[in-house]
Parts: C-alpha cells; sequence; structure tokens
C-alpha cells in the first residue's frame, strides 16, 4: 500500500500542473515539481512531470489547432530548430557548466519578469523576424539538452510579440509538447519509467486531467494582453524557482 502522504502530493502536483497547463500551455514542472520532489527522487519526479505535461499538454495544442494549421510555416521554425536543438545541448554537457548556465538563464527571466511583469505598459515586438524566431527556438532546444530549460527562452521572446493568445500559444504549446515528448523518450531508454514511477503517474495524471479542463475554461476568458502578462510572470516565477531549488540554498 502507498503512503497516504505520497499519493496526496501526487494528486496537488497533478492538479496544479495540470492547471497551469491547460491556462498557459506551459509551467507545468514549476507548479508539479514541488509537490513530487517532496516525495520522489528527482528523477522520478520529472519523468512524472515530463510524460503527465506531454499528454495534458495534446488537449492546448487540440484547442489551437486552427491557429497552427493557418500558420504551420511559424510553427515549423519553432519546432523544428528546437528538436535540433536538444541532441546538441546533451553533446555540450560535458563542456558546460549546466548548473552556472542554469542560474544565468534564471538571471534572465528574473530580470525580464520583474521588469514588465508589473508594468502597465507590456513589451510590444510586432515585426516578422523568421530568423530571430528560428535562433529563439535552437537556443531553446540547447538549453532543453544542456539544462532542462526548453520553454525558457521562447516564453520571454513569445511573450513580447503582440500576437493574440491563440496565435502565442499556438507556437508555445506543440513547440513544449515535441521537446517533452522527447525528454520522455530518453528518459524511458534510460530506464526511468520503473513500476514505481510509472504507479505514481497513473495517481497523479486523472488529477491533471481534471484540473487542465479549467485551465483552459480560464484561458478562453481571458484577453490577449492578461495571457500576455500571465507569460511574463510565469518567466519572473520560473527563474525564482530555478534560484530557489539550487543546492547552495540549503
Amino acid at each position: 500500500m502507498m503512503d497516504p502522504q505520497l499519493i496526496l502530493y501526487l494528486i496537488l502536483g497533478g492538479l496544479a500542473g495540470g492547471f497551469i497547463n491547460g491556462f498557459a500551455g506551459t509551467g507545468t514542472a514549476l507548479f508539479a515539481l514541488g509537490f513530487f520532489l517532496s516525495v520522489l527522487d528527482p528523477l522520478s519526479a520529472v519523468a512524472i512531470v515530463a510524460l503527465m505535461s506531454t499528454l495534458t499538454g495534446l488537449q492546448g495544442v487540440y484547442l489551437v489547432r486552427h491557429e497552427i494549421f493557418s500558420n504551420k510555416a511559424r510553427s515549423l521554425r519553432f519546432i523544428i530548430p528546437g528538436l535540433l536543438g536538444v541532441p546538441l545541448g546533451a553533446m555540450l554537457l560535458s563542456f558546460v557548466n549546466a548548473e552556472a548556465l542554469r542560474l544565468i538563464v534564471a538571471g534572465f527571466l528574473i530580470f525580464y519578469g520583474g521588469y514588465f511583469g508589473f508594468r502597465k505598459s507590456l513589451p510590444k515586438f510586432d515585426k516578422r523576424t523568421p530568423k530571430t524566431d528560428v535562433a529563439v527556438a535552437l537556443a531553446g532546444g540547447i538549453l532543453g539538452g544542456l539544462a532542462s530549460l526548453s520553454g525558457a527562452l521562447p516564453a520571454i521572446w513569445l511573450s513580447m510579440r503582440a500576437w493574440t493568445k491563440g496565435e502565442t500559444r499556438a507556437v508555445l504549446q506543440p513547440f513544449n509538447v515535441l521537446i517533452l515528448a522527447t525528454t520522455v523518450a530518453t528518459l524511458a531508454f534510460q530506464g526511468a519509467y520503473t513500476r514505481q514511477t510509472v504507479l505514481g503517474f497513473a495517481i497523479a495524471f486523472p488529477s491533471a486531467l481534471v484540473s487542465v479542463q479549467f485551465g483552459i475554461m480560464l484561458f478562453k476568458r481571458v484577453n490577449d494582453n492578461q495571457f500576455r502578462r500571465t507569460l511574463i510572470i510565469l518567466c519572473l516565477a520560473l527563474g525564482l524557482g530555478i534560484v530557489l531549488r539550487h543546492p547552495w540554498l540549503f
């Protein structure tokens, strides 16, 4: 029989992670890992979050399917470089201090999210920038392979774009789902999905599946600027989460 505290934390993590995935299309790990890491080892916690994010994220992809297909070229110029960047980042692990890199990225996230998150006017960049889009996506993929931060740079960049919430999500959600699916495949190859991990996922996933519906309901209610501001504040929260989980604080 599983520990009741373990079951409770898995359910709470599923609820928190599913809700933010349903609303913003990103941030699942930020909201769920705090619960999972309290009762699981890091590898099992990350394995459950990655699989949960991938499967719940498919609903978000379906939600903005029309925006995806109406501008397939835009989505692909983020997805393809991002996927190519993941193995490049993994190859660089031997040459780069991943923890130092995580703290540098956290600093950018905190500065950007703190500066723009509570200002009356949001950053606004409305020019077509296909080359920059590709560069941001590639860098995001590399950061994913290096430090599990694939969504950080795309979230910053997309929150600056004067797009509708549907257009923004049509880029961010498929990017996250496919990068995370790659992570799941890698973890499975490494043997991360043990019997205990699969059982933990089976407990957390139903609550995530329910809460994602409430997140999607809220997404439909907010306007474009409110959604962009949420992404910016999520950048701040992600940066703070990286710093607070760093070993030197404990």
